[in-house]
């Protein structure tokens, strides 16, 4: 079984879950989004961002492939060119950090370790680039529709909470931690990382 990472590029977007392909939930603010559902064009609207964000910034996201197949994917970007960060009542993001949007591991792939590679390639891409911490928005009571990672997932993989809140604390992990990760994470890491399933909208109260 071969197992590799790229970096999401437009060569590659469609290798993204549909409902993910789709989903623009954290790329627009939430009136865009509207409009763009309406339109039928929030597959236009995610290409048009990643184009955007790999112009100016760099590399957004990272895709894994187990034998040529999509398996997983986290996707990330400094905060300015996250409209939909700033509707959380945790916001904003330190100045200093970039935002964890989302990941996923495909199910039928879960339990192969997945999770950590996503996560520790999106961290030694950032380490490289001079990036000091990642930032995410955690659900403390997600569902399957959520777009939102779950707070338990951030927290098993070394973030700390540097805003509480009873639905979306916000956490932030230092780069430099993640290279000492334990193995014993890693079963957490799987499990956390596998029951997330960006999708519908979430609408925040």
């Amino acid at each position: 079984m071969s197992r590799r990472l790229a970096n999401v590029t437009l060569d590659n977007l469609d290798d993204l879950p549909t409902r993910c392909r789709r989903c623009v939930f954290w790329e627009l603010d939430p009136l865009a989004q509207a409009r763009a559902l309406e339109l039928g064009e929030p597959a236009l609207e995610k290409e048009s961002w990643v184009s955007t964000v790999l112009l100016q910034w760099g590399s957004c996201g990272k895709i894994a492939y187990v034998d040529g197949a999509p398996a997983g994917y986290a996707l990330y970007a400094p905060p300015q060119y996250v409209p939909r960060s700033v509707a959380f009542p945790t916001s904003p993001v330190s100045s200093d950090a970039v935002l964890l949007m989302t990941a996923h591991v495909i199910a039928e792939f879960s339990g192969g370790g997945l999770g950590r590679m996503l996560v520790q390639g999106m961290v030694k891409d950032l380490s490289r680039r001079g990036i000091k911490a990642v930032e995410a928005f955690g659900d403390l009571k997600p569902d399957a529709f959520s777009c939102v990672a779950p707070a338990d997932y951030l927290l098993a993989v070394g973030f700390k909470t540097v805003r509480p809140h009873v639905r979306f604390p916000r956490l932030r992990l230092e780069i430099k931690t993640v290279m000492s990760w334990r193995e014993d994470v890693e079963v957490a890491l799987e499990r956390l990382l596998g029951s997330m399933i960006p999708d519908r909208p979430l609408r925040l109260a």
